[in-house]
């Protein structure tokens, strides 16, 4: 029979499980779009910006079984959506990126995009493809989506040049895509040893990560059977109940909140699963990590690369906590070492939240209060959806997630304007969950645009805008050491006219006494298929302990007679203005 590469492209995708495209079309990938708009089981989305494509492909990797799909035009369409590719690549979110390419079938010089798009992606990408023939389209595209979700996941990029696409050509019989089998546990030794460690140890901690996001109700399992505290990353923050006795909160080094660092500080044997120890993660490097680690992680690369592990096992976490909790589970549990533990984890949060209701200021929002309400009214598998700034922070330290799955964020490439495209991604996959977005202004200005995208597709979205008209978190950085603020200030941001300009309800939260009504009001609106922006006039003047924490900790580095300079400088303008 003869086929398009397009029409071969959509059958391999929809193999696969594939659920919706996102991007722009151009000339190089008009086929793939009627094609695309043939299927039954693939919904194209047009988006306002490749960027915000990419961040919403994201979001359906990391929120659902379907991988997120990017189909764009190659150079421009690559270079706007290789934010989202990075920010994928970094924080191992599985992704297909699809582009059309130059013409193959000619011989002529200087084509519309032509660029090596090979060469680009590589940086960016597990894997790169370069189509050469119609035989190959499908299963390049089957090894690109092995590739892409197995192992430590990642984006692969796949070229499909137009003339393949657009033509015709001869194909034998079309293979199905059958997943692999899983292996079996190899490090079985490894297993027993660390089982022996965690069994003798005096105070053992859990520190879990993304890796461990399918795991959760093995790691309660493991931390209750332990009694011990489990700390998460900042991009694993739902792989472990917040209202769970024995959870502590994001981090537990200096830069945690108290609750983490009592309940770690003599930590004698860590437990660390899907993790890799990263900067965000370990607030600068500024944790303590024991003699005693155990480290699991899909990717073996991970281990040791900061902290030197007893016992490190390269595996899918829910697969060796399974074999960890056989070898656990034949004692008895060690419950009754540690009575005291929860109560002075619940102490802790109390005594922090109470530092928070403390800093009240008039005529703004309290972050604690906002947050205290919105965990109130939101159910317990509403999806959050977080940029990257202060409110990052805010919203790690004062909002417990409660379900596995139901908290997204930038963490590695740390990318500014990821919510408002990816929280579309989120309700895409989840259309009967809420949907709900912190963000602060900074963020919201790089891709606020694509609440058009929400508005076209019937999204009820929630956009709560933290508006301070600063880039706070950066802001905050820059106050400390030099009492100045340079090129944070934000110009003035009419949110209520980009409510109107993408066909959003715009809605005001002025203060501590208008939290309850606003949000019962933007939760009533988004049921009706209306995304809703609210500006939030927050209060950003106390720093989050991950801020003071992270400061201290790269200080302490510093040589001293930078420490001197800095001080020095620092009182000057401090006395001086």
């Amino acid at each position: 029979m003869k086929r398009t590469g397009a029409w071969l492209t959509v059958y391999a995708l929809e193999q696969i499980g594939a659920r919706f495209t996102f991007g722009i079309p151009g000339v190089h990938t008009t086929e793939l779009y009627d094609e695309l708009n043939n299927s039954n089981q693939i919904t194209p989305v047009l988006v306002t910006h490749e960027g915000g494509g990419a961040f919403m492909a994201d979001a359906v990797s990391r929120l659902s079984d379907s991988i997120g799909v990017l189909t764009v035009v190659p150079a421009s369409g690559l270079t706007h959506a290789s934010s989202g590719i990075g920010e994928a690549f970094l924080d191992g979110v599985p992704m297909l990126v699809i582009s059309g390419g130059p013409r193959t079938d000619m011989d002529y010089r200087y084509q519309l995009h032509q660029m090596d798009s090979q060469k680009f992606m590589s940086g960016l990408t597990k894997a790169t493809f370069h189509v050469t023939s119609h035989e190959q389209v499908v299963p390049i595209l089957f090894e690109a989506y092995a590739i892409a979700i197995h192992g430590e996941p990642g984006p692969v990029f796949v070229e499909l040049p137009v003339n393949i696409l657009l033509m015709t050509e001869e194909v034998g019989e079309l293979p199905r895509y059958l997943p692999p089998a899983r292996p079996p546990v190899e490090a079985v030794s490894d297993i027993v040893t660390a089982a022996e460690m965690l069994r003798h140890a005096k105070r053992p901690g859990v520190f879990v990560g993304w890796g461990a996001r399918d795991a959760t109700d093995l790691v309660v399992r493991l931390a209750e059977w332990l009694e011990a505290p489990v700390a998460t990353t900042l991009q694993g923050l739902s792989s472990f109940p917040g209202n769970h006795p024995l959870h502590v909160g994001f981090g537990f080094g200096a830069s945690a909140v108290p609750a983490a660092q009592n309940a770690f500080r003599d930590c004698d044997c860590l437990l660390a699963i899907g993790t890799r120890f990263s900067e965000i993660a370990t607030g600068s490097y500024g944790v303590k990590v024991p003699e005693n680690l155990i480290h699991i992680d899909i990717n073996s690369e991970v281990f040791n690369a900061n902290y030197p592990a007893k016992v490190s096992i390269a595996d899918d976490a829910g697969t060796v906590l399974r074999q960890l909790l056989i070898q656990l589970e034949a004692s008895v549990p060690r419950h009754w070492q540690q009575t005291s533990l929860r109560k002075q984890i619940q102490r802790d949060k109390i005594a922090y939240r109470a530092t928070w209701y403390d800093h009240d200021v008039a005529g703004l929002v309290n972050p604690a209060r906002f947050f205290d309400e919105l965990r109130h009214q939101t159910p317990d598998d509403g999806i959050i959806v977080i940029d990257d700034g202060n409110h990052t922070f805010l919203t790690a330290e004062l909002m417990p997630i409660h379900s596995p799955k139901s908290v997204i964020l930038p963490t590695d490439f740390n990318c500014m304007g990821y919510a408002v495209p990816a929280a579309i991604g989120a309700k895409l996959s989840h259309p009967g969950r809420s949907v709900q977005t912190i963000v602060g202004d900074g963020a919201f200005l790089m891709t606020c645009m694509e609440i058009l995208t929400a508005a076209m597709n019937n999204l009820g979205v929630i956009y709560y805008v933290f508006n301070d008209g600063e880039l706070a978190q950066i802001a905050q950085a820059q106050q400390i050491p030099y009492k100045r603020k340079p090129c944070t200030k934000l110009g003035t941001l009419n949110i209520e006219g980009v409510a109107l300009a993408t066909g959003a309800t715009y809605l005001h939260m002025q203060d501590n006494a208008a939290i309850a009504d606003v949000l019962h009001k933007a939760n009533e609106v988004s049921r009706s298929g209306l995304p809703v922006i609210v500006d939030v006039r927050i209060d950003y003047s106390k720093r989050t302990a991950f801020t003071t924490g992270t400061v201290k900790t790269n200080f302490g580095r510093f040589p001293l007679n930078q420490k001197v300079r800095i001080l020095a400088r620092a009182a000057v303008r401090h006395v001086a203005g």
